[in-house]
């Protein structure tokens, strides 16, 4: 993946994509397929607002049925079994645990007949067997971390989790790898109509300082939060903000679906990278869109929600990192952003642009082809969806073979065993040029930090080709290291030299990324 701005200037394309999350890197990616020209801008870096903030979960919505919302669920179940399917590496199940308390808000029953449809509407299950029930003593097992004082018992049930700025990241190499021109650090200034005919756009270099004037015939707004502030989609917009912890290890391959007593939300307690990821909260905002931060009260809610559950509490000392990220929703009047829907809707401005506004990580892959058949009505074209059936960029063909055979290989290049799975999730069949460097460098297979399954040679392989122009793209996205870990300028400054010779950096650039990614973590 390499960034070229410059190959922009004077070019004309069939579709220009503003915004590169997850759903305009599915969009790019689904209209380049369908043999679209296409270019795809990002202002930051990919992923860098709602698509790096997530649960980091593929799934249907269980809370979702409670509000009757079969069609969303159905849908959301419907692109979870698919992306198991054509992304086997990047999406794994992920068995969930629901705890039924002698106070439960959600009987046993009425839990029990909740996970009967929730299986019902995905079909067979995907993990077998479907949705179980467990007794007092057999859930106090499964999770010994859990208060079991007036524990009634448990279920559980089968969804999926993903890293979700991987998962960006993947369908921009795949836009590029179908032909599409995709540029971050790239902001649109201004678009002009051509007597209905196209539209020319000037687009601005964050990284260089330059300009480039391009001609699409068709515009799409994938742009997230920002729309939300945009004079022409705030109107469509309600925003809100979702704030996770990161904890010490606590689950191993099992996460809990719990409700805060407080309010009755629904959250999660999730095994991420060797630690426990807890959120999220939902809270309306009306704050500066470009400095979404986590604040004590935050915390404190998720700590107090958690706490009544565990046998040991949490404090705020045992936070290890956090992070938070606005959601757009579709417009509604309902007093708690819980209560509205997460579907997503299609606007078309006055000069005709499109609008991506809602949705779901899960179901953009869907979304996105409905404004890709949108943009080929447009255009006169009648070409069918090919992202349903396209396995992704990374995936080997036989994945179960595959994960066998390079687990083997990693092991006798001296990866250990949790630093091998999280390197074939993240990487998929391009793990093997990962390989090869180790070969030639077998130091590389030592882990970054200690305690967390992340190894210097993925390090390196990120920053060489992964379209990295900063440091916090590096520690942020490309490995999740800066809510992983603490780090300090030590520690900043030993990774920016270690990857100055392949970012072609010199000490002042080394020590200005250092200074912006310490602001950054503060």
């Amino acid at each position: 993946m390499k960034r070229d701005f410059s190959s922009l200037q004077g070019q004309q394309f069939d579709l220009l994509v503003c915004g590169g999350g997850i759903y305009g890197a599915w969009t790019a990616y689904d209209a380049a397929l369908r043999g679209l020209k296409v270019v795809i801008v990002e202002q930051g870096d990919w992923a860098s607002a709602t698509s790096s903030a997530s649960s980091k979960l593929i799934h249907g919505g269980l809370r979702y049925l409670e509000s009757f919302d079969f069609k969303l669920v159905k849908k959301a179940l419907t692109e979870r079994q698919l992306l198991l399917k054509i992304a086997p590496h990047l999406v794994w199940p992920l068995r969930f645990a629901v705890p039924v308390y002698a106070d439960s808000r959600i009987s046993r029953l009425q839990l029990k007949i909740g996970l009967m449809i929730y299986d019902f509407l995905a079909g067979m299950p995907f993990v077998k067997p479907g949705h179980r029930y467990f007794n007092r003593e057999e859930f106090s097992r499964r999770f010994p971390l859990l208060d079991a004082t007036t524990l009634k018992g448990g279920l559980s049930y089968g969804d999926a989790q993903t890293d979700d700025a991987r998962l960006v990241l993947e369908l921009i190499e795949g836009a590029m790898q179908a032909g599409a021109a995709c540029v971050n650090y790239c902001k649109l200034l201004e678009i002009t109509e051509q007597k209905g005919k196209g539209y020319t756009a000037i687009l601005q270099d964050q990284a260089g300082n330059k300009r480039s004037e391009i001609r699409a015939k068709q515009i799409v707004y994938t742009a997230g939060q920002w729309s939300a502030i945009e004079a022409e989609s705030s109107k469509w917009c309600r925003v809100s903000k979702g704030v996770h912890l990161l904890l010490p290890s606590t689950l191993t391959d099992e996460a809990l679906l719990l409700t805060a007593r407080e309010d009755g939300r629904v959250f999660f307690m999730i095994p991420w990278y060797g630690l426990t990821l807890l959120g999220t909260t939902d809270t309306d905002y009306n704050g500066d869109m470009q400095n979404v931060t986590v604040e004590e009260k935050d915390v404190v809610y998720l700590l107090d929600a958690i706490n009544p559950y565990l046998k040991t509490v949490w404090t705020k000392a045992d936070v290890i990192g956090s992070y938070a990220g606005l959601r757009v929703m579709k417009r509604s009047e309902k007093s708690s952003p819980s209560a509205v829907s997460r579907d997503w809707e299609l606007k078309t401005a006055n000069n005709g642009v499109l609008y991506s506004i809602g949705g779901k990580i899960t179901s953009a892959r869907e979304d996105a082809a409905c404004i890709v058949d949108r943009v080929c009505e447009l255009l006169g074209e009648d070409i069918p969806c090919a992202s349903r059936d396209s396995l992704f960029p990374w995936a080997p063909d036989d994945y179960e073979k595959w994960f066998v055979e390079m687990s083997a290989r990693a092991s006798q290049l001296g990866i250990d065993e949790a630093s091998t799975m999280w390197i074939l999730r993240r990487h998929g069949k391009r793990v093997a040029e990962i390989f090869r460097d180790l070969e030639q460098n077998p130091s590389l297979s030592e882990r970054i930090v200690p305690s967390l399954p992340l190894i210097y040679a993925d390090l390196l392989f990120c920053a060489q080709h992964e379209m990295v122009v900063h440091l916090h793209d590096l520690l942020r996205r490309r490995l999740p290291l800066l809510i992983l870990a603490t780090f300090d300028e030590h520690d900043l400054r030993s990774i920016a030299q270690r990857v100055a010779a392949v970012l072609d950096w010199d000490s002042n650039r080394v020590e200005h990324e250092i200074a912006s990614c310490n602001y950054r973590v503060v």
